[in-house]
């Protein structure tokens, strides 16, 4: 049952402004992925098989967010590809997107809350872990339940601290290439060091297009922020525009320094999680520039990033379920707001599920195993999604004979844009976990690709039960929203 709109109720706020969407999308996506895991995508694949790995995954995520931005300013709303899965292809495809997004956050906000634990046990080693988790969430909690600005305020100075460190980063490494910090002068050899640049040839670096892959994920909450916009039709195309250069600017220039810098053999780029800061690539290269403090540094950093990705999953999640509880698919208390426009009792809601999760990490951990497999796969079921949508709500455009001059912004190179961000994702997807298709390592298929049947579960129960069909292309509702109201 939908929750129909009254205007003497509390409304969601359009307060965030195109600052706030910039920062979002691209804090999203700088985290972990590449202050440690990019270390052993160069090990993996060599510094041109990591390149290339990583301009493919950019390029797809710029497509998608085209896609995302051509439909967030013609309709922008808060349950953003869920509602354009529902509207625009099928019923069925919205609830199960719907669900599958909030899952996956949900899980993520308690993957990061335990992972605050491991970075400040660099620092204070000796106090339990539980207590840094449980700190977190209370923070994080009180930023998301007190105003959509203050979510959008934090996230933007977290999310700049990142983008600063690297700043500072490139020109620290760019300088140690050429010799003026550090010592001698490297150059480029460690580019073509024994069987560099390219290391194990295609299936290395498909291998490595699943690692680029999780290193975007994050970038689709401009469309999450959307509905919460004051100009959602000026300030999405400005921050996708903006989103996409910094973040190739950022990652292949990052990688591109430390593959300089050091050569892929050396077993340093293998750590891969937040407790592996000491081998961080980042804190390698700031330690050979001279920078004693380097750890110490790069660990702070890192402790923003994990806070700024529990924020954002914190909201993503709160208003995904606000979303769903709003077009009948989630318990009508989940669509209320409070007086300053939180959809609080969501908020309530994830956070629970949250707590619990963690609470699992400490005491059941296959529980907390399994959940977090579970929701591995999700953030790339939902770019699928997003391409799905972008790819019929265009035809449909046509097909109903609107013109293109009513979209608000116009996505780049329809239809190559969304079809080869949908081959891509499911590229990626199919190569999540190769070897134990090889090996024929069953368990290891369960726990890498749970995600995908969670999903067909989710579809094929909402399609049976309500007898749901691909929308036809004339019936699609084009209806756009009116963004001053």
């Amino acid at each position: 049952m939908k929750i129909e709109q009254d205007s003497q109720r509390p409304q969601i706020r359009r307060a965030l402004k195109t600052r706030h969407l910039s920062m979002i999308a691209l804090g999203g996506s700088i985290g972990t992925g590449l202050f440690v895991a990019s270390g052993s995508a160069i090990s993996t694949a060599g510094p041109g098989g990591a390149l290339v790995a990583y301009i493919g995954i950019g390029l797809m995520v710029f497509f998608l967010m085209t896609s995302l931005g051509e439909m967030a300013t013609y309709l922008p709303v808060t349950g953003s590809f869920a509602t354009y899965s529902k509207r625009f292809v099928d019923p069925a495809l919205g609830f199960a997107m719907g669900w599958n997004y909030w899952f996956n956050w949900a899980i993520t906000l308690a993957v990061d809350i335990s992972t605050v634990a491991l970075v400040m046990k660099f620092w204070l080693p000796s106090i339990p872990s539980w207590i840094f988790s449980l700190l977190a969430l209370t923070i994080i909690f009180c930023i998301n339940a007190f105003s959509v600005l203050s979510f959008g305020e934090t996230e933007y100075w977290l999310a700049l601290i990142k983008v600063v460190t690297v700043i500072l980063f490139l020109i620290v490494g760019v300088l140690t290439i050429f010799g003026i910090m550090g010592g001698h002068a490297v150059g480029l050899e460690n580019l073509f060091y024994k069987k560099a640049p390219f290391v194990g040839g295609i299936p290395t670096i498909l291998s490595v297009f699943v690692v680029a892959g999780f290193s975007f994920q994050g970038t689709e909450l401009i469309g999450i922020t959307a509905g919460e916009s004051e100009t959602p039709e000026k300030s999405i195309p400005k921050a996708i525009k903006q989103v996409f250069w910094r973040i190739l600017l950022f990652y292949i220039l990052s990688i591109f320094v430390i593959a300089c810098l050091i050569p892929y053999t050396s077993s340093n780029l293998l750590g891969s999680g937040a407790n592996d800061i000491a081998i961080s690539p980042f804190t390698l290269v700031f330690r050979r520039a001279g920078l004693a403090s380097a750890a110490s540094v790069m660990n702070a950093v890192i402790l923003t990033s994990v806070l700024s990705a529990a924020n954002s999953g914190m909201y993503a999640s709160t208003r995904m379920l606000y979303s769903l509880a709003r077009s009948g698919d989630a318990p009508r208390i989940f669509g209320l707001l409070n007086i300053r426009g939180i959809p609080f009792p969501a908020l309530l809601g994830t956070t629970a599920v949250g707590l619990f999760t963690f609470l699992a990490s400490v005491y059941g951990t296959r529980i907390y195993t399994f959940l977090v497999s579970a929701s591995g796969l999700t953030g790339f079921i939902a770019w699928l999604g997003i391409a799905i949508s972008h790819y019929r709500f265009r035809r449909a455009f046509k097909k109903q004979g609107k013109s293109l001059d009513k979209l608000r912004y116009r996505a780049k190179l329809f239809p190559l844009g969304p079809i080869l961000s949908l081959v891509l994702c499911i590229l990626v997807i199919i190569g999540q976990d190769l070897k134990s298709f090889a090996n024929w390592d069953w368990q290891a298929i369960g726990v890498s690709y749970m995600s995908v049947p969670l999903f067909l579960v989710l579809y094929f129960y909402y399609k049976f039960k309500h007898h749901t069909k691909l929308i036809p292309l004339e019936s699609i509702d084009l209806t756009p929203t009116d963004t001053k109201k």
